[in-house]
């Protein structure tokens, strides 16, 4: 099979795993991770300092770092969450389709390893560990010729599902389910309408798939 075929292959295998709400439902919490590991980088990235991490089983997540309660910092690692998985998923897509493409693996397991030391309750420690797991399978038990068409599952799943979870931002809201969304701390630190900031994840996680469909298709 030609390597366009894996790639689209794969993009629809994504998409019948972040459409539908039951499975969708399970695998947000891979999403949750990326989102809370960009928190929590692009806080240590702009000198403040870590100060827990839990995720929860209804898929949401918190982490807080220690440092100004204002200021470019903190509104930098306040957006990083969002953008996260999709610029995540064009990480990874950028190298899918070269001889480099278990790369990404390794470095999202050294994050991982990372974040369990972040960790302060039991679910995330167990969903860490399980994305762990799935990750060291793919890079040294799974099949070479099948391990390029895992990397690039992931991608597209990280990408479908990080502008899936954007597109619900508005409606969890409205109705209540996110009563402090990222948009609206970023409102309260810029004075920029938290709508302004939810155009901005959704034209990052947009720009991230058209541009990762360009590098996966175009080869």
């Amino acid at each position: 099979m030609d390597t366009s075929s894996v790639v689209l292959g794969t993009a629809v295998l994504a998409l019948l795993l972040v459409v539908p709400d039951r499975s969708w439902r399970v695998l947000r919490t891979v999403v949750t991770i990326a989102h809370e590991g960009g928190h929590a980088v692009t806080a240590l990235l702009v000198g403040r300092r870590l100060a827990g991490m839990r995720l929860h089983s209804d898929t949401s997540g918190v982490t807080l770092s220690r440092g100004r309660a204002s200021g470019p910092g903190m509104v930098a690692t306040a957006f990083a969450g969002y953008v996260a998985p999709c610029l995540l998923g064009l990480g990874i897509a950028a190298l899918a389709v070269t001889e480099w493409f278990l790369v990404p693996l390794i470095v999202c397991l050294v994050f991982l390893v990372g974040m369990l030391l972040a960790i302060r309750n039991v679910f995330g420690f167990v969903a860490i560990i399980a994305t762990g797991a799935a990750l060291v399978g793919v890079t040294w038990y799974v099949p070479e010729q099948f391990q390029q068409a895992s990397v690039s599952l992931l991608a597209w799943f990280l990408l479908f599902g990080g502008l899936r979870a954007v597109s619900e931002l508005p409606r969890s809201r409205r109705s209540g389910r996110i009563r402090d969304s990222d948009a609206d701390i970023l409102a309260r630190l810029t004075r920029v309408p938290a709508m302004i900031w939810i155009g901005l994840f959704v034209l990052v996680a947009v720009g991230s798939l058209v541009a990762s469909g360009a590098l996966l298709l175009v080869v």
